[in-house]
């Protein structure tokens, strides 16, 4: 049999057949019972009835009466948990038996149902009528037994019970009494009767409600230990209970189950916060630190103290210390990074719940390595580690710093080498990268640097490392316990079959599609075999038919692959084979098509970003969650102030919530917000800007009012007063609402129904005698505030003390590191006689004792307490004082901190625009609509016929309608429902307000600041320019110009021009004349301000003025055509040459230059007409060189000339120069050895003996020319002959030369080798000058060729010398002539001469004299040529 299944259920795996079988047999037997209790309920109408009718209601006892009451009062309430789980199970199978049953079809089994729910409901009829007479039968009853009880006496329903309590508790004993009223009641301690009147007003509180009876002992202490007794009587009689009361003292942490001893036995020491965890903002790369302060040392409770970093325990680290020390626990980063950043939490476990702190670390990025590059990424993270590859992840920065990000560059790093190796350059923003050709065991760490056209980021913290390997093999294994805590580990690989060459891998798909990459992941191939395995993949682009192999650099050892060198656009397939040592499997099967996608879009901004007030200095925002899924990354939340243009970054870590608080913000700026979303897919787009919202405390409702007191009582009347809330909520205190209680009665009152506006409050309509407390709440726009705690009991009696009562509302402002200023009311009540001073005493936290401010009493209502101790805690109170003493102190002030607040603000005295004397305090935390309350002497607001109050956004200002002495005194300001002293003051003193009366004058009657006065300039063309510059005008301003007491305006000869933008004013005169001399006046007027600045042009100044525009124009004219920009100059050159030099500028071709020397041209001139440059060089310059040197230019526009005079001084400058220049280029001295001595020179570039001097010195001695000892001087040198040297001629030689003011010395020392070798060079000289001497030479009469015709006679004569005479013999042809027939020689002394009769063509040749002695010889040639008659020779037709 097979049970029929829902249509819903297809494709569900369906029960065992067992499981049907039981099911079905369960069912049946469940049937068989219904079926049997039905006909038992319907087999027999007489034996059973279903209900009774009224006739038949049995008669009840008052148990039972009770018994149903409580019937009702369960069945009126809900019913118990175990009934509706009852019932509902009821109903639960009920419907699933009928769900059964409707698969079978029995329409009998649901009219049964039917019958049966009908039935229920006829039972459940009641007969009201008979409950109607059963309730009036119980109401008579109850009138008879109250009827019975009236006469009696007192009994006690619950009597007194003992109390024991810690001194200083309150004790509440309480009865209820039953019998007939009224009763008198009396409490009695120890036997004596209680009357609270004589007691202080408070301590006992009596009431009786009802006959319900209390006795409130307040602030026990242990005289308060006694037997109380409460005595109750009535006209039938009495009745009395008593209790005992115990006060214990309290021995604070020395015993008890508060002791210290026993906290710390059973949960251990007890800490507790004594400092608020503060927003931390650190830079990159930096360290900081945060610490929070505890009550005790934590030492011991080290283990109970937690940091926690959003949300995730911290432990110490190499980067991160937790340290315990004295009472404080910190964390501190050596090393920040932007995943540091977050919020960090303390938490201190206690018995009562832990204790938390929270606060943001913010860390900002580090400078960039090139200005304007993108802030570094952080978060990177490898994921899908495999043998060989792995897939690289990170969060791109939040700062660009204004240029979209690029790229990003990755380097990874080997084990613990901290070598960085760039790897690989992702395009794009896109935050995700596969890195594949890894090493299988190999330790990696990786970082990543963000790129932009502006730079390269800073790179990113190093990612955790990871150990490459195959983690699939986890997996693989299976354990297997046995033997009590034994294991088997079996490996799937060890049930591979011993096959050789695996079979095809299976399932090729694209784990992951990106826009620059795919990744192809794939099954391993079953069976494998056991043999290590690599891939080999292929590609085929759809369409084409063919495949291709993909190459890798290294071997592919993981079941994954990233596929990087896909073109977009192209679909692709993939197969893949496995390779082992055996050899290649089969390809698999294709892989589907796999197309690049496009790229990835940001995610959306949030919507709904909205800000809120917080603090101070922080702002709540909030926005709408983006439906990014498990893309998005977190928010970047970005702020500025109002009207600025540049986006600040908040956070470098994204955000995972959709709230948060920005701190550190400008007190009273307004801000404006945006957030972006992340992705891996980079930054989105900014959000809608939030409205500008101001930095202030957010609204919220006071706290509660605190210390009562009574400042007035009359016999039906009090006054009281009471300080203000510690909280305002930021916002103005409106009112406070009081309410007013009789000790005697149980409800407490409003005493009115209108708020009270003030701190103090006229109660009327009070009874005398009556002992009152009291209690207020502050309203502000937020609403109502916190209910006070009661005030202390104030009796109702009229005051008759002849002192004074207390003086009230004792507040203290200005508070600084030494003083306090305090101020309060007078006293409501003053006694017997006016209050004739003050008596201010305060008391230091920790003591018990007050102290006078002063040994003498104050007469006015306020008073500066100097000299206190910096950093200490006081509080003080005030005494008024009469004729008949001093009268009851005021309520103490708060502990006041004395400290300089460094935000503490000042007020400013200054002007305004308009010359109106202020007095301004500005309060950026003060709480929204403030009210600045001004008081002039501490007396009262200052005067307002003499004074001007404006109030603005927390600012307020005092101007001083009319200054004067009467305004002078100490003016001090408060700003009220300000949590915090916010105040200030300050002393006007005389000096100080002539110094403002007279910059108020300055600015009601202003004056146009005078920048320049008149200038006088001349134009290029000649003209005259007046002009004068003041501050910058507004386009309203006027000008008036006099000129000789008449205004004058535009005209052709004068043009007048006033820029108001610059503040200039010019007047320019095209020709200047006669007719404008005289005086010049400029009228200026801008609003108010004025000013005048006069010019007078008279006398010498115009007649200079003139000449000086005469040349201008003159000079102008010169220009329209060639002429010289720069004149004739003359210089000396280094190599002592005068070089003339001049530059022509406005030239053409046809221009024409020409240099004059002495009105005649000079051709050694020189000029460019590319560079307009004339230059004339005179390399030897001298006296014959003085004259009028003149450059001429001309061309058909006009000539123009430049003279240059170098006589006289000009003439004595250019020679002193060139001696200057001559004695400065002198070279050092040099020795040489000469034929007759020794000589020293040095070489100049040029010397003038009229411009140089020169001097010799010899041992610091003057030498002077003789006859051993020569000077001279050359052009280029200047020498000094020792002639015959000696051993006395040894020593330093000086040369001085002087030229002007320039002298240069030259030094040389001619001893030791130096004169040795002169001295050798000086014979070997010598010794050649007498060989020379005597050699036997021609000397002269040869010439070098003799032309002459035949039959001539040719004579050549010439002269020799030498000692001894010489050896003479003539060559020709370099063979010896024989003097025979037509050749004679004739030697006459020293004259030699060779004869040649009757020449012929054969006595043509070269022909020489041999002449030779003993100490040489030289040979004279000459070369004869003859030529016949009748022809020319050809040296005469040259």
């Amino acid at each position: 049999m097979t049970l029929p299944h829902s249509p819903g259920s297809a494709g569900e795996p369906q029960a065992s057949q067992t499981v049907q079988v039981h099911r079905l047999e369960h069912k049946h037997e469940e049937e068989q019972k219904e079926e049997r209790e039905h006909s038992l309920r319907m087999g027999s109408s007489v034996q059973r009835r279903t209900y009774r009718s009224s006739e038949e209601e049995q008669q009840f006892s008052p148990e039972d009466y009770a018994l149903a009451a409580a019937l009702a009062l369960t069945a009126s309430s809900e019913l118990s948990w175990e009934a509706k789980l009852r019932r509902q199970t009821t109903r639960v199978e009920l419907e699933e038996r009928g769900q059964k049953r409707i698969g079978f079809g029995n329409d009998l089994e649901r009219m049964e149902m039917a019958f049966l729910r009908t039935q229920r409901l006829l039972r459940q009829r009641r007969d009201w009528k008979a409950l109607r007479q059963r309730t009036e039968q119980k109401v008579l009853e109850a009138k008879e037994l109250i009827e019975l009880c009236s006469g009696r006496g007192p009994w006690f329903w619950i009597p007194l019970r003992s109390h024991a309590v810690w001194e200083y508790t309150t004790v509440l004993l309480t009865c209820t009494i039953q019998g007939s009223f009224p009763f008198q009641v009396t409490w009695y301690k120890d036997d004596i009767q209680i009357d609270p009147r004589l007691f202080p007003a408070g301590k006992y509180r009596i009431t009786n409600n009802y006959g319900l009876l209390t006795l409130e002992i307040r602030r026990c202490t242990v005289e308060d230990s006694a037997t109380y007794t409460v005595l109750v009587k009535n006209a039938f009689g009495q009745a009395s209970s008593f209790a005992k009361v115990l006060i214990r003292t309290y021995l604070g942490k020395d015993a008890g189950f508060d002791s210290e001893i026993f906290k710390r036995s059973m949960f251990g020491p007890t800490v507790e916060f004594t400092s608020v965890l503060k927003p931390i903002f650190a830079q990159e790369k930096e360290p900081f630190s945060l610490t929070c302060l505890f009550s005790d040392d934590v030492l011991e409770a080290e283990e109970r103290i937690q940091w926690f970093r959003d949300g995730r325990l911290l432990r110490s680290s190499t980067r991160r210390q937790i340290l315990y020390a004295d009472r404080q626990a910190s964390v501190k980063v050596s090393c920040a990074y932007k995943e540091d950043e977050g919020f960090y939490t303390i938490r201190v476990s206690s018995p009562f719940g832990p204790q938390e702190q929270s606060a943001y670390v913010f860390i900002r990025d580090a400078a960039a390595e090139k200005p304007g590059a993108p802030g570094s990424p952080l978060n990177v993270r490898c994921l899908n580690v495999h043998r060989d590859c792995l897939t690289l992840t990170w969060v791109p920065p939040s700062d660009t710093r204004g240029s979209t990000i690029t790229g990003y560059s990755i380097e990874l790093c080997q084990g613990d080498s901290e070598e960085w190796v760039p790897c690989l350059k992702t395009p794009g923003g896109t935050c995700r990268c596969p890195i594949q050709g890894l090493i299988e065991g190999q330790s990696y760490r990786f970082r990543v640097r963000a790129i932009s056209k502006a730079g390269t980021s800073l790179p990113s913290k190093a990612s955790a490392a990871v150990v490459m390997g195959d983690y699939d093999t986890v997996q693989k294994k299976t354990e297997i316990p046995f033997d009590l805590g034994r294991k088997i580990t079996i490996s799937k690989n060890d049930f591979e079959d011993a096959v050789t060459i695996p079979s095809a891998p299976t399932n090729v798909h694209a784990s992951e599609i990106r826009d620059t990459y795919a990744v192809l992941s794939w099954e391993e191939p079953h069976p494998r075999g056991r043999a290590p395995l690599t891939y080999t993949l292929e590609k085929s682009v759809i369409g084409s038919g063919t495949w291709e192999a993909i190459s890798s650099e290294t071997p592919i050892k993981s079941p994954r692959f990233a596929l990087l060198d896909l073109e977009k656009g192209k679909s692709y397939v993939f197969r893949v084979r496995a390779l082992n040592q055996y050899g290649m499997s089969d390809p698999s099967e294709p892989s589907e098509p796999i197309t690049l996608k496009g790229k990835p879009a940001t995610l959306p901004p949030p919507a709904q970003v909205q800000s809120f007030r917080n603090t101070q200095t922080s702002v709540s925002l909030t926005w709408e969650p983006v439906d990014g899924g498990s893309e998005l990354l977190g928010y970047y939340i970005y702020s500025r102030e109002a009207g600025a243009s540049e986006w600040q970054t908040v956070n470098n870590k994204p955000i995972q919530d959709t709230k948060f608080t920005v701190p550190g913000l400008r007190t009273g700026k307004e801000y404006e917000f945006c957030i972006r979303s992340v992705s891996e897919a980079g930054v989105g787009e900014s959000s809608a800007v939030t409205q500008p919202i101001r930095v202030k405390q957010a609204l919220a409702t006071p706290s509660a009012p605190y210390d009562f007191a009574l400042l007035n009582c009359g016999k039906n009347e009090m006054v009281i007063g009471w300080k203000p809330p510690k909280r305002r909520g930021g916002g103005k205190i409106l009112g406070y609402y009081v309410d007013q209680h009789d000790s005697e009665e149980l409800d407490w009152h409003p005493v009115s129904h209108q708020p009270n506006p003030s701190r103090v409050c006229k109660v009327t309509n009070l009874h005398e005698g009556h002992f009152y407390e009291f209690r207020a709440r502050a309203m502000n726009w937020a609403g109502i505030g916190e209910l006070s705690a009661p005030s202390s009991l104030f009796e109702c009696k009229e005051w008759t003390m002849p002192e004074p009562g207390p003086p009230y509302d004792v507040r203290a402002s200005e508070i600084q590191a030494t003083s306090v200023m305090l101020q309060w009311e007078p006293p409501l009540y003053i006694g017997a006689g006016p209050v004739t001073g003050y008596r201010v005493s305060f008391q230091e936290i920790g003591s018990e004792e007050w102290k006078p401010v002063t040994p003498d009493a104050t007469s006015d209502t306020h008073l500066r307490v100097s000299d206190l101790q910096p950093g200490k805690q006081y509080m003080f109170r005030v005494q008024a004082m009469n004729s008949a003493g001093l009268g009851q102190p005021s309520v103490p002030t708060d502990p006041v901190l004395l400290e300089d607040k460094p935000d503490a603000h000042e007020i400013e005295v200054g002007v305004d625009e308009e010359g109106q004397i202020y007095l301004a305090f500005e309060a950026p935390e003060a709480p929204d609509f403030p009210e600045f309350q001004w008081s002039k002497d501490y007396k009262g607001p200052p005067d307002p016929q003499r004074v001007e109050v404006k109030d603005e956004i927390n600012k307020s200002k005092v101007i001083l309608k009319e200054p004067d002495l009467q305004d002078l005194g100490v003016y001090s300001v408060v700003v009220t429902d300000a949590d915090e002293d916010t105040s200030a003051s300050h002393t006007l003193t005389e000096e100080e307000l002539n110094k403002l009366k007279k910059l108020s004058h300055e600015i009601r009657n202003p004056v146009i600041k005078l920048i320049s006065g008149w200038n006088v300039d001349i134009l290029e063309q000649g003209e005259v320019r007046l002009w004068l510059e003041v501050e910058k005008l507004s386009p309203a301003a006027e000008l008036h110009l006099i000129f000789n007491e008449k205004e004058i305006f535009s005209s052709p000869n004068r043009k007048i021009n006033f820029d108001r933008e610059k503040g200039l004013v010019e007047v320019i005169i095209q020709q200047l004349s006669e007719d404008d001399k005289g005086s010049y006046t400029a009228q200026l007027q801008d609003g108010k301000a004025k000013n005048q600045i006069t010019l007078a042009l008279v006398d010498d100044d115009f007649d200079k003025l003139l000449r000086k525009a005469d040349a201008k124009r003159r000079d102008w004219k010169r220009k329209q055509g060639p002429y010289f920009q720069d004149p004739l100059t003359w210089k000396v050159t280094e190599d002592c040459q005068v070089l003339l030099t001049c530059k022509v500028t406005n030239t053409k071709k046809e221009t024409r230059f020409q240099w004059l020397f002495q009105k005649k041209e000079a051709p050694r001139g020189q000029y460019s007409p590319q560079t307009g440059d004339g230059s004339l060089c005179i390399e030897e310059f001298s006296k014959e060189d003085q004259g009028l040197y003149r450059a001429v230019v001309s061309d058909e526009r006009g000539e123009d000339d430049t003279v240059l005079d170098l006589t006289g001084e000009a003439l004595d400058a250019v020679l002193t120069e060139l001696g200057r220049i001559s004695a400065l280029s002198a070279t050092p001295l040099k020795i040489q050895g000469t034929e007759e001595g020794i000589r020293l020179f040095s070489k100049v570039k040029y010397y003038n003996v009229d411009y140089m001097k020169t001097a010799w010195f010899h041992k610091d001695k003057r030498l002077e020319s003789g006859d051993r000892v020569r000077a001279g001087t050359t052009l280029d040198e200047i020498w000094l002959h020792i002639l015959d040297p000696k051993d006395s001629d040894k020593g330093k030689y000086t040369l001085e030369i002087t030229a002007g003011k320039e002298v240069c010395q030259l030094s040389a020392d001619l001893s030791g080798q130096a004169f040795d070798d002169a001295l050798a060079e000086h014979q070997r000289l010598k010794a050649l000058a007498v060989i020379e001497k005597n050699r036997a030479k021609v000397v002269r009469g040869l010439p070098d060729v003799a032309t002459i015709m035949e039959d001539k006679t040719l004579c050549l004569t010439c002269v020799i010398s030498g000692d001894p005479s010489p050896e003479i013999s003539w060559l020709k042809n370099d063979q010896p002539v024989s003097f025979l027939d037509r050749y004679h020689m004739e030697v006459k002394g020293t004259e030699v001469t060779i004869t040649i009769d009757k020449v012929t063509s054969e006595d043509s040749g070269r022909y020489g004299i041999f002449v030779k002695n003993k100490y040489g010889s030289e040979t004279g040639q000459v070369t004869i040529s003859v030529f016949k008659h009748g022809e020319e020779p050809k040296e005469l037709k040259k």
